[in-house]
């Protein structure tokens, strides 16, 4: 099978970054006034259309698409580099309680007053990572299976928690919650986008640097002890930025599902199983299949509706498509 070169993914991020600023639903502004808004960077007196076109454009929708691409290359290269570790296409950030912890964490920060809600989204993934990572720990260090196991208990733990949480809390704040774990985008701003890229760029930057490593561990761990390398400790240097950037990811636009399981197993369709190839790609393809499916959740209806309910929709048939037309294996 003939791969793709990641620089392909490259040249598609720009056209559909720059596209997808024309999308949303306006009844005063249309396309030709953000063509113009683009175009001129400042507003004639008294235009007052191409002022909103440009308040639009630089306001609401450009961070709302810069964190969308942001969020997706995340989840997707977390999800990939996962699955790497775990040698197992079928592994995501979830497998670590991760977004469960963070659904719980939230939900405390929506329950209670005080509580800043990013902060408390975060801290709760981590937690919950953290735990599945020490539970998984043994005197012959770090088990896979072990850590998948703990994974689901501690997913299992912090669901019913949240279960919890919208038990007691009052039905307005219940909304809020539930809408919130749905996966959203449509509250993106600056500030998110500003709280969120640093956290996510440092992690993205670990798994890059580790992408080689990562082709050694995918081995095994006999291989790696074989070539000087400790597979536990390096088995963690990719754990915790897949963790911070799936954490970081789940703090500012909630549980969106399938994207960290099925891209990342088309992006090792589409370049292969090389890792040094896959990461950089990964990063590309996820942030431009959560564009383009944020751009459909805005056109498809005059609402909003959450962009996570697509990413399954759309992800879930995709995936069982790809794998009974390929019937590609891990690594093929």
């Amino acid at each position: 099978m003939k791969r793709l070169s990641p620089g392909l993914f490259a040249a598609l991020a720009i056209p559909v970054v720059l596209a997808s600023l024309f999308v949303g639903p306006s009844d005063l502004v249309q396309a030709r006034h953000i063509a113009q808004a683009l175009t001129h960077p400042f507003s004639l007196p008294g235009d007052e259309t191409l002022a909103m076109a440009r308040e639009i454009l630089l306001q609401v929708r450009l961070p709302r698409v810069l964190l969308a691409f942001l969020v997706g290359g995340a989840l997707t290269t977390s999800g990939l580099s996962l699955q790497a570790l775990v040698r197992n296409p079928l592994v995501s950030p979830d497998i670590l309680g991760l977004s469960s912890g963070a659904a719980c964490g939230a939900a405390l920060a929506l329950a209670l007053p005080g509580i800043p809600l990013q902060p408390a989204s975060f801290l709760g993934g981590l937690l919950a990572a953290g735990a599945s990572y020490l539970l998984a720990l043994n005197r012959r260090g770090l088990s896979i299976l072990s850590l998948v196991l703990s994974g689901i208990i501690v997913g299992g733990v912090c669901t019913a928690i949240l279960t919890l949480i919208q038990v007691w809390v009052d039905p307005f704040k219940l909304q809020t919650i539930v809408h919130w774990t749905m996966g959203n985008l449509h509250l993106a701003s600056w500030e998110k986008l500003r709280s969120a890229a640093p956290l996510i760029l440092l992690g993205l930057a670990g798994l890059y640097f580790m992408r080689w490593r990562m082709n050694v561990l995918a081995l095994g761990d006999e291989e790696t002890r074989a070539v000087g390398l400790n597979p536990e400790r390096e088995k963690l240097f990719v754990l915790l930025p897949a963790t911070l950037v799936a954490s970081a990811s789940v703090a500012v636009a909630g549980i969106i599902g399938l994207v960290g399981l099925a891209v990342p197993h088309m992006v090792r369709m589409a370049v292969g199983p090389d890792n040094t190839r896959a990461v950089p790609a990964s990063f590309l393809a996820g942030g431009i299949f959560l564009v383009l499916v944020d751009d459909l959740a805005r056109a498809i209806t005059t609402f909003e509706l959450p962009v996570g309910i697509f990413t399954t929709l759309i992800g879930g048939p995709f995936f069982i498509y790809l794998l009974k037309r390929s019937g590609a294996a891990f690594g093929e």
